[in-house]
């Protein structure tokens, strides 16, 4: 396996993973700023016509420049595989020391507080809310770890935060 492309998981006991609860990342702000063309390629290959996506000159008058669409909003920070002179630092969520050896996103609550147009620069900081018990389902064993990831504009501006659950978990293991 090429090491450049893959994540390495923290592991430890429930009660490592209790301790961090509260930690938060460092700040990490986007590669580039908000894009039009990455905003108008959404909304081409999910067949949006809103104005707000393709008039420059509505969107402006309304908006402030071109509207990203909301289904966008994790896509602006999430870091490229391989960077020169080395990757970014790694989710929040894998440093967080538990049994399991895979997780998959069990849910997620998206606020939007203020648009998000083009040529913003966003930065992000997450948090880690809670790690459940131990649970059984008919995934395996592990445990749901909740984190709440705060997006800002330049200014300071939240725009936006994201409540997200995953479940750590070894495939197939009993209870």
């Amino acid at each position: 396996m090429d090491r450049d492309l893959s994540y390495e998981l923290a592991f430890g006991t429930y009660e490592d993973a209790l301790r961090m609860v509260g930690a938060t990342s460092e700040p990490r702000t986007a590669v580039n700023p908000v894009s039009g063309a990455r905003i108008q390629l959404y909304a081409s290959m999910i067949h949006d016509g809103n104005r707000s996506y393709w008039d420059r000159d509505f969107a402006r008058e309304r908006w402030g420049g071109l509207l990203a669409p909301l289904g966008l909003l994790m896509g602006w920070l999430i870091p490229p595989p391989w960077e020169p002179g080395g990757r970014r630092a790694a989710s929040l969520i894998l440093r967080v020391p538990l049994p399991g050896t895979t997780f998959i996103n069990a849910a997620n609550d998206v606020e939007f507080l203020e648009p998000i147009v083009e040529g913003d620069v966003l930065t992000s900081v997450e948090e880690l809310v809670s790690v459940s018990p131990e649970k059984q389902t008919r995934l395996g064993v592990g445990h749901f770890i909740e984190t709440l990831e705060t997006y800002r504009r330049e200014d300071g501006t939240v725009v936006a935060r994201s409540r997200n659950t995953l479940f750590r978990f070894t495939p197939g293991a009993p209870a």
